[in-house]
């Protein structure tokens, strides 16, 4: 299965020639991971934090194919390519326009790795697809 969100080029987005300024991207794809874990996995960064807990980054690329410009809608597909003891990597696409991905670590309230629970490791295989 494939998670899907769709995210407007605003003005804020874009640079003085109305093209996507590139850092602007791995905001976007931040974006797309936490609705993700909100949506799907039924854990809002938010109660992560209240909680102590959280799902940092280690490691995010992009691979840019054409640009996105102001007022352009685009479709962002999120996948889960590997599932580790305590990191997720996830692949991350815009057709047409740039593909990646990002690795995220679960961390507890000790602010260490810890064993991604069962019942996010079940919900994360509906999203893992093969590479």
């Amino acid at each position: 299965m494939i998670y899907r969100r769709q995210i407007p080029v605003e003005f804020g987005h874009c640079d003085p020639a109305g093209i996507v300024f590139y850092p602007r991207f791995f905001e976007m794809m931040n974006s797309v991971v936490e609705n993700f874990c909100r949506e799907v996995l039924d854990e809002p960064f938010a109660r992560m934090m209240d909680e102590g807990r959280g799902l940092p980054a280690v490691r995010a690329t992009l691979d840019f194919s054409a640009p996105s410009r102001l007022g352009d809608v685009l479709e962002w597909r999120l996948s889960v390519e590997e599932i580790g003891g305590s990191s997720i990597r996830f692949g991350i696409s815009v057709e047409g326009r740039l593909s990646g991905a990002i690795t995220v670590v679960w961390l507890g309230a000790s602010k260490r790795p810890v064993k991604i629970p069962a019942e996010i490791r079940t919900k994360l295989e509906q999203y893992h697809v093969s590479a």
